[in-house]
């Protein structure tokens, strides 16, 4: 039995890094990387990053594939995935609480007008302005996970008014809670910052579209560190052209690397990142070990995929 890792994102991690470390927790294990996977029928567990469709089938006998993230649309996404590949992600409060800390970065950013200030400071300028005040700011925060709950949580702690929505109901501290289509109507008019962290499913894919973006506020802003897929990017352009909204922050786009000529990098107010708003694993490495383990073993997997429901 041997799981291979084939991360393909060395400039975010390599595999032989990640092997080291893995092999430091089970030094019985037979770890291998893309660089020499050795026989592919004795590779029983795949560790990825970004995977491509119809990847698992060069592994005859593959049995589960580990995300090393929590999300599993490009995986779910591969309809020739055999049935009894099983898949599993990470979850840890590491990544959950970078993002957290992104979201609040760009809101106070705006909040304290930076962007404005830099383009005055090209030009030797010196204009003021108000800041806008924390407890009178709307925050909504789109998925209510573990992940959503962290960042609902740090604005609460920063003063923030904030709304929740998910698609079924839920009842947190100090936020307003929202669910289904109904609820998602009613907040978002409601909103100053739209922060998603949603999943990528069937029901969520492109929800940021055009007729949706007509409920926020003009002066609102969108911020995406859920999946790229959740925004129809067109819609999103012509939205911003419009008016709907006054500007979006993007982690994460439906194409990563974005290509050069893509109408996102040069719209004036989308601002974009390189998918690096939960950017380390913490000890949820680890967990990945502990499923190679427990696989070998027939024991069930740490963070297992419902593959029905796509997360």
């Amino acid at each position: 039995m041997a799981l291979l890792i084939d991360i393909k994102q060395s400039d975010w991690m390599k595999d032989e890094d990640l092997r080291s470390e893995l092999q430091s927790q089970y030094p019985t294990a037979d770890i291998r990387t893309a660089a020499d996977p050795g026989n592919l029928d004795e590779i029983d567990m795949l560790t990825v990053s970004t995977y491509h469709s119809g990847e698992a089938l060069r592994y005859p006998n593959l049995k589960l594939i580990q995300k090393t993230g929590a999300g599993v649309n490009n995986i779910m996404a591969d309809h020739s995935l055999p049935e009894a590949v099983q898949i599993t992600r990470l979850q840890t409060n590491t990544s959950g609480t970078e993002m957290a800390e992104y979201a609040l970065a760009y809101v106070l950013q705006e909040q304290r007008h930076i962007r404005q200030y830099r383009h005055h400071q090209a030009r030797s300028e010196w204009v003021a302005y108000p800041p806008r005040k924390t407890g009178e700011t709307t925050v909504a925060v789109l998925g209510l996970g573990r992940i959503g709950q962290l960042v609902a949580r740090r604005f609460v702690d920063n003063g923030f008014q904030v709304l929740g929505w998910s698609r079924s109901s839920r009842n947190l501290d100090n936020v307003d809670c929202f669910a289904g289509q109904e609820g998602l109507a009613q907040m978002l008019p409601l909103a100053d910052y739209v922060i998603s962290v949603l999943p990528s499913t069937p029901q969520t894919e492109h929800i940021f579209n055009y007729d949706l973006l007509q409920r926020f506020k003009p002066e609102s802003l969108l911020i995406n560190v859920g999946r790229g897929d959740l925004v129809n990017e067109p819609d999103l352009i012509r939205a911003l052209d419009d008016g709907l909204l006054a500007g979006a922050v993007l982690d994460v786009m439906s194409i990563e690397p974005l290509p050069g000529d893509h109408p996102l990098w040069l719209h004036p107010r989308i601002q974009l990142t390189p998918h690096i708003s939960g950017y380390h694993l913490g000890d949820a490495i680890l967990d990945i070990a502990e499923n190679y383990r427990r696989l070998k073993n027939g024991e069930p997997l740490l963070h297992l995929v419902d593959r029905s429901k796509g997360y």
